[in-house]
């Protein structure tokens, strides 16, 4: 059976902040709005928090609610056509209740099964996954499958940045906050693209983790370790070579070649690391960006790719989305062509 994308939507939180808006918030010297142009190469993200007050101005369950209505909306249906809903994230507004069950209240969805899927950037992957197999088994018909995430509340907005050891300032110019949606249908009169194939592989057997996302319950929430750390060194050395095993299993999977392939979705890590990884990957084929404009909107980013991607296709073209997680060191990734 074919299972095809019908449509996707995205949401992102607030206007967009520059690097000088930031640097400026933070108090920090030119030199360091230089270090994100040069280091990191992401322009603008949009953040859930207010910079100026502090105040968080969208949940997920929100901005998962706007991307699943664009997308609903794009695929010309309504919530009373979904028959399964899953979300994928790293970031849930809280432990319970789940924001997949959030997200269907808020869209008067109600009596279908939902899954929501704790994970880092291979969540969305992992959350398509989960909504194609149910749809193959012939349960449903219609899917609705969600990722995003919201980071800026795990960032203390006083800290003095100039004293953060780099594995904890990165954090603060890397990500943007965002949530994004994609309508899977088994309906062979659906227009969009066929999912060819879906793989999602662990690989982080003894391996420290790449980043770390603490949550912090009453008890321990002054606990002096951060809320979030990553190394930065391990994730530079590691990704581009995981970006390229995923690749070549994905088009032995589904018999393609590179020269097959006419559109790429590389990891959005940040914006210099996109670019190398994409040169690595030796692929002819266009590139489908955003995190330049977005940050590393974590669960969101393949959705905001497949939104730009979709109304680029034509008959017979192909694409390849990557999807590399450095939390315990996920490859990821989907195939698919317009018939």
């Amino acid at each position: 059976m074919d299972i095809r994308i019908s449509s996707a939507g995205s949401a992102l939180p607030g206007p967009s902040v520059d690097n000088p808006t930031l640097a400026r918030r933070f108090g920090m010297e030119p030199l360091w709005e230089q270090w994100i142009d040069v280091f990191i190469g992401t322009a603008t993200r949009h953040l859930a928090v207010d910079l100026a007050t502090g105040e968080i101005r969208s949940s997920l369950a929100e901005l998962g609610e706007t991307a699943a209505r664009r997308a609903l909306t794009a695929a010309g249906l309504t919530p009373g056509d979904v028959d399964v809903v899953v979300l994928g994230t790293a970031t849930p507004d809280k432990l319970m209740p789940a924001t997949v069950n959030v997200i269907a209240d808020r869209l008067g969805i109600d009596g279908v099964p939902t899954y929501q899927l704790q994970s880092g950037c291979c969540g969305a992957v992992q959350a398509l996954d989960v909504a194609r197999h149910m749809l193959m088994g012939g349960q449903c018909r219609t899917a609705l499958v969600i990722g995003g995430d919201v980071c800026a509340k795990f960032f203390d907005l006083g800290v003095d940045l100039r004293k953060l050891p780099p594995s904890q300032l990165v954090n603060v110019v890397l990500f943007g906050d965002g949530a994004g949606a994609a309508v899977l249908s088994a309906d062979p009169a659906s227009p969009g693209p066929v999912l060819r194939c879906v793989i999602n592989r662990l690989v982080g057997l003894n391996r420290p983790p790449g980043q770390v996302l603490d949550w912090f319950g009453p008890v321990d929430r002054n606990a002096e370790r951060p809320a979030v750390s990553e190394d930065y060194k391990a994730i530079e050395e590691s990704v581009p070579l995981m970006a390229a095993e995923i690749l070549k299993e994905l088009l032995d999977a589904v018999g393609w070649a590179k020269a097959d392939l006419d559109f790429l979705l590389p990891p959005q890590l940040s914006g210099r690391m996109t670019e190398r990884i994409t040169r690595e990957l030796a692929v002819d084929a266009v590139p489908v960006n955003c995190v330049e404009q977005t940050g590393n909107t974590g669960n969101a980013l393949p959705f905001l790719q497949l939104e730009r991607l979709l109304g680029r296709m034509t008959a017979g073209q192909r694409a390849v989305c990557v999807a590399i997680e450095s939390s315990k060191w996920i490859k990821a990734g989907f195939a698919v062509e317009k018939a």
